[in-house]
């Protein structure tokens, strides 16, 4: 199995039936490969923004490791309002959603609603995890996100057939 090198591209992925949505080939296989194979997508609310955040099992041991060094930075820096067991709670709050072998999967509730998520996704890869948007919160963001908002059309277009 080739080693998990992060995530990387862009895709877009409407509802299908019953509600599922797609998790795309790439996501897809970067997902296995940093789960050890297991077909376990991680899913979380974004800290700042309107969106959900992908991601592997592998990445929970690193989840572990940047507990520690907030928590050793708060401590060098006297900052006594750090709370731990809050940010382990924002850290770990992820949910494991299996998906099949077309990479199908539904989205619980409680995230869909968290993550404001819609009838469609559009993926972007961010390295050691990967954003799922709602094209419209996608689209309400300002221009740092223009390179996003702009391929995230394209592929709207393009799934619905109006992109040549």
């Amino acid at each position: 199995m080739a080693a998990f090198s992060g995530y990387n591209g862009q895709a877009f992925s409407p509802a299908g039936d019953k509600g599922r949505f797609v998790l795309p080939p790439t996501f897809r296989k970067a997902v296995k490969e940093s789960s050890g194979g297991a077909r376990t997508l991680c899913l979380a609310v974004h800290d700042k923004y309107d969106c959900l955040v992908g991601f592997g099992l592998s990445r929970i041991e690193e989840l572990h490791q940047q507990l520690e060094r907030e928590e050793e930075r708060a401590i060098r820096l006297g900052q006594g309002d750090f709370d731990p067991d809050v940010r382990a709670q924002q850290l770990f709050g992820f949910e494991q959603i299996p998906f099949d072998d077309s990479g199908r999967f539904v989205m619980p509730e409680h995230l869909k609603d968290l993550g404001k998520i819609g009838d469609a996704l559009y993926f972007h890869g961010a390295g050691r995890f990967f954003f799922a948007w709602n094209p419209d919160e996608l689209a309400r963001m300002d221009a740092s996100f223009k390179g996003a908002q702009a391929t995230c059309r394209a592929l709207m277009a393009k799934a619905r057939g109006g992109a040549k």
